[in-house]
Order: structure tokens, then C-alpha cells, then sequence
């Protein structure tokens, strides 16, 4: 379907416009499309009349187009006719139509009644329109308000989430440097802890102080500094010392020497004039108990100290300082009672027909110095007696308690006594003398007249016999229980046969005990060390023989036990000097 209008005037204009939007409205075209339709034809309009000129309105129907969604389209065009309008370029439009509307033809009536009520008809669709628009605001108005307060939300919540970040930020450098701190701690106390140990494993004071430059220089000192009071009296001269030092020498209180403040905790500031030097000093004393043993004199490795690192060197100077004074004293115990152990160590007296040789060997560990000690001497009647015994543990009390006992053994063998009874006594005395130590003690008695042995042990590791053929015999026999013990005891004599020939061995626990194999495997060793020997050996040379017995049983060059040995070697008769002694006993017995 088509229609053409020719618009010359107003009028014209108005009934195409209404006419435009009867068929629109008949063809279905919808309100809001019909209301573009005629607004923007209206404006078309006005500018064609303006422009002056006949116009003509041309309304097209086209027919739908294929598929089943295809509908009706309206074509509105506008372009000059040539008879009086200027050229122009056509305007065009279109809309869909929704259904067909047989007859309608979109004519508008001309009288000026028709014309006002079919313009009034034609508000109806801009009044939907605005109706729509209403609505369209009221929308658009609440989703603004919803926008706000959507960004208002977000607002919020990006401000939450700033201080949140901040937050973890904060928290994340407070974490990292509690971690840095707790490293450092941690670093700290293991440098002092393994400066202790190396600090505490040795007994020489001058070694302890060569150790502290090593340990300090170069991450806590760039030069390290001991002054030893004691060593500067024994030079018989006095150095010159920073003067800092002095004062903490005076005050025994820590002192920094700068050009400006340490603020070190527990040290006290000086002037720069105290330092002596270009850098600073950080002078501290070596405390004890009764009064400093010195000064350590640090220069700092970087231009100052850290305060917790201050600290650390204050802790670590008055361990060095324990140190010392521990080793000074174990030296001082160590001289006296190796001076008392030297004293106490017997000259093996010479007996006809019977040989004794003797070796001593103190701890590789400790003070050095214990309670094993070995003695033979005679008794009025001619017996040889012949002791090794053991006071337990170590140092200067251990070695008082072996002289009295070893001085005891010998006023009571003068009244006589077999072993037996002279180990009772010695248990009765050292019960009442020291009730808190105890010791063990073995004795042997020779007789020259008499080819036996008798002895008796007291909690001691039992005796060795080698025989002449070179069989071994380990006397075993029931000991009494250890000397000083809260116990009641009378200790028993044990007499074996001897032959020229025949070596006894004494000796303490230091040559057969150690901690990972016990005693039994050792005395094993010593009865084989023993019985490897031949007569003619042992007759020519008992002290070689000892040498040779203590080489394999001391392998090990840690000992944490004293080693006393003790050879009674009956002679075989193989030798001149044998013969010799043969003759002296016999002009001896005549």
C-alpha cells in the first residue's frame, strides 16, 4: 500500500502528520515508535514549510519479508515535488508494523472540527510517551540512588580494604623485623654459647686467652686487647694502658671511650681523651668473686657497637673470666698435687731372688692427679710387702687421703699383720677418718724363706699370676668389700705356691676398665699381655716387660682414670745375676 501527500501550507502539513499517525496506529506500529515517528515527521515538516515550496509526503507499506519473526514495514519519505521547493536531499524513516489494517487509508477530513479533534486524538500517543518517560525517570531516578549508595559502598569498602592493606603492611614489617631480631638473638646466643665451650675446654689460662682474639675478631672487635694484672706484676713492669682501661681496671664497671655517647647498657660513657686513639674503646673487667683479673680492651669492627651485642660481649667476658680463674686454680691444685704425688711415688726397694718394677701413668683428663698409688717396703721380720690401691676420684683431696692411707699401711705393717688384717685396719681407719670417701687396695706379702704368697684385696680388680710354663691365674678369690664403707668387715688372707719364675701383677682399674667394654675384657688383655712373656724375658728385663704390657692395654691415648702397675717377678735362675743371688741367700740362711 502506498500514499502520497502533497504539503503546500500548514494545513497540509497537519493533516499529513495526522494521517501518518492513523495508518501507523492502524498498521500497529507501537506508541513510543509511533511517537518518534510523528515527532520526527513533524519536525521534517516545519522545516519544509519553512523552507517554502511545494512537498511531498510519501507512506509506504511494504510487505513482509521471509522466515516466520519477518513483519510489515512503514516508510515514511519526504522530498521536494519540483514545482516551487528547493532541492534537497529526501528524508527518510521507518518503523515496524505489528499486524495488516485492511482499508485503512490514513485520509484526514478537511473542515477546521475534524482537523482540531483528529490533532487533539494525536497527544494521546505523546502522552503515553510521557507517561513512559515519567516512568523511564523514576527509574532512572532510583537507580541513581542505588548507584550512589553502591559507590558510596564501595567507597567504604576501599577505604576497609586501604586500612586492611596497611594493616598486613604494618604487620609484615613487624614480623620481619621480629624475625631479624629473633635471628639475631638467636645468632648471639649461639656464638656465646660456642665461645663457652671453647672458652671451658682447656685448663691453661694463657691458651683460654689466646683463644678470645680468635673468637671475637672480626665480627664483634677489630682488635682485641688482654690485660692481665697478674702477668703484668710477674713482668716486674707496668705497660701503658688506654686510659679507659685504667678506670674500668679502678671502678670494675665496663667503660666506653668516644667522641660522642655509646648509650651501651650497663657501661659507662668517657670522653674521647680516654680512648688514646682515633677509634672508640669498649674496656671491660674480668670479674671474680674477690676482685678483676684484668681488663679486655675491644676496638669496635664497624664504627660502633650494637647495644644488644654490648651486652652479649659483657656476658661472654665475665665467662672468659671464670674461665681464667677456673684454669689459674686447677693449676695451682695441679702443681701442689703433683709436687705431693711426686713425693709419695716409692723407691722399689732391691730383694734377692725377687724383682719389682712399677709404672705410674696419670689421667689424660682432669686435674691429672688422683688417688692410685703403689708402695713396697719390709716388715721386722724380713716380708716384703707390696701394695697398689685406689682412693676414689680425682684432685688434691684424693691425693692428702692416698699419703695417709699409704703412711698408715706402713706404721701398721711394723707391729706385723698378714694382708688380710693390715686391710682391715686401714677399712676401720678410713671409715673414721673420712666417712665420705672410700677406696680399694690390694697387698701381696713375700717371705724369703717361704715359696708362697699370700694377699689380700679389698674391692680391688684381682691379682695376676703368671706361672713359669707360662700359664696365667687370675686370683679371683673372694675380696673384701671397698675400704670405708659403713660396714663391719674382717678381710680374708689368700696364699698361692710360687716358683722361680713365677710374675705377679698388681694393678688399679685404669689399665683394664674402660666405660664402653667393663673391667672383665681388660684383665683378658692383661693375663694375655702377661703370659706372652717368656722367664728368660722377665728375668732380664722386668722393666722393659712392663713397657711392653701397658703398650697394648693403653692404646687409646684418652685416659679418664689413673694407671698404676705393679711386676713381683720371682727369679728363674737364668742369668749370673741370679746365680749371684742364690749364693746371697744361702750365706744369708748359713
Amino acid at each position: 500500500m502506498m500514499r502520497t501527500w502533497q504539503i503546500t501550507n500548514v494545513t497540509d502539513a497537519a493533516r499529513a502528520r495526522i494521517a501518518t499517525a492513523r495508518l501507523a496506529a492502524a498498521y500497529g506500529v507501537p506508541t513510543m515508535e509511533r511517537s518518534r515517528l510523528a515527532t520526527a515527521l513533524s519536525a521534517q515538516l516545519r522545516q519544509c514549510l519553512t523552507k517554502g515550496g511545494t512537498w511531498q509526503l510519501l507512506l509506504e507499506i511494504t510487505a513482509p519479508g521471509a522466515g516466520p519473526d519477518a513483519a510489515p514495514v512503514l516508510r515514511a519519505t519526504v522530498a521536494a515535488d519540483g514545482t516551487g521547493a528547493t532541492g534537497a536531499e529526501p528524508w527518510r524513516s521507518a518503523v515496524a508494523c505489528s499486524g495488516t489494517a485492511d482499508g485503512a487509508d490514513g485520509e484526514v477530513p478537511r473542515d477546521p472540527a475534524a482537523l482540531a479533534e483528529a490533532l487533539l486524538g494525536a497527544d494521546e500517543d505523546t502522552a503515553v510517551a510521557l507517561e513512559k518517560l515519567a516512568e523511564q525517570e523514576e527509574l532512572v531516578s532510583f537507580h541513581r540512588e542505588e548507584l550512589h549508595q553502591t559507590n558510596q559502598g564501595v567507597l567504604a569498602l576501599h577505604a576497609e580494604l586501604d586500612a586492611a592493606g596497611r594493616a598486613q603492611r604494618e604487620a609484615f614489617a613487624a614480623e620481619r623485623a621480629a624475625r631479624t631480631e629473633a635471628e639475631s638473638a638467636r645468632r648471639r646466643l649461639t656464638f656465646l654459647a660456642d665461645a663457652s665451650a671453647v672458652l671451658t675446654a682447656s685448663l691453661n689460662h694463657d691458651e683460654i686467652v689466646c683463644r678470645l682474639p680468635d673468637l671475637l675478631v672480626p665480627e664483634y672487635a677489630r682488635n682485641v686487647d688482654v690485660w692481665l694484672f697478674e702477668q703484668e706484676d710477674g713482668r716486674g713492669g707496668s705497660a701503658p694502658h688506654p686510659a679507659a682501661a685504667v678506670i674500668a681496671a679502678r671502678t670494675g664497671r665496663p667503660q666506653y671511650a668516644a667522641d660522642h655517647p655509646g648509650g651501651l647498657p650497663g657501661v659507662d660513657d668517657l670522653p674521647a681523651s680516654a680512648a688514646g686513639g682515633a677509634h672508640p674503646l669498649l674496656c671491660m673487667p674480668l670479674p671474680t668473686r674477690r676482685a678483676p683479673l684484668g681488663v679486655l680492651t675491644l676496638t669496635p669492627p664497624g664504627e660502633h657497637w650494637d647495644p644488644d651485642d654490648a651486652v652479649m660481649l659483657i656476658e661472654l667476658t665475665r665467662r672468659a673470666s671464670i674461665a681464667i680463674d677456673n684454669a689459674r686454680r686447677f693449676e695451682h691444685n695441679r702443681d701442689i698435687a703433683e709436687t705431693l704425688q711426686r713425693a709419695l711415688l716409692t723407691d722399689l726397694p732391691t730383694t734377692p731372688g725377687l724383682r719389682l718394677a712399677a709404672r705410674y701413668l696419670p689421667a689424660t683428663h682432669g686435674l691429672n692427679i688422683g688417688g692410685d698409688w703403689y708402695d713396697a717396703f719390709r716388715q721386722p721380720d724380713g716380708s716384703l710387702i707390696t701394695v697398689v690401691g685406689d682412693v676414689t676420684g680425682h684432685g688434691l683431696r684424693a691425693a692428702v687421703m692416698m699419703s695417709q692411707l699409704r703412711t698408715a699401711l706402713r706404721a701398721y705393717a711394723v707391729d706385723g699383720g698378714s694382708p688380710g688384717q693390715l686391710l682391715t685396719r686401714l677399712h676401720t681407719f678410713l671409715h673414721h677418718l673420712q666417712p665420705d670417701l672410700y677406696a680399694t687396695a690390694v697387698i701381696a706379702r713375700f717371705h724369703p724363706d717361704d715359696p708362697t704368697v699370700t694377699w689380700a684385696a679389698a674391692g680391688h680388680p684381682p691379682p695376676v699370676l703368671r706361672l713359669p710354663d707360662g700359664r696365667v691365674e687370675i686370683l679371683d678369690d673372694k675380696p673384701g668389700a671397698m675400704l670405708g664403707i659403713p660396714l663391719r668387715q674382717q678381710i680374708r688372707d689368700h696364699t698361692v705356691p710360687l716358683s722361680p719364675g713365677a710374675t705377679l701383677a698388681l694393678y688399679t682399674d685404669g689399665l683394664v676398665e674402660r666405660r664402653a667394654q667393663g673391667i672383665d675384657p681388660g684383665i683378658a688383655r692383661l693375663a694375655s699381655a702377661l703370659g706372652s712373656f717368656g722367664t728368660a724375658e722377665l728375668d732380664a728385663g722386668l722393666d722393659e716387660s712392663a713397657d711392653r704390657i701397658l703398650g697394648p692395654l693403653l692404646s687409646d691415648s684418652e685416659r679418664d682414670d689413673d694407671v698404676c702397675l705393679l711386676l713381683c717377678h720371682i727369679d728363674g735362675g737364668t742369668g749370673p745375676q741370679d746365680r749371684d743371688a742364690r749364693r746371697l741367700r744361702a750365706a744369708g740362711r748359713s
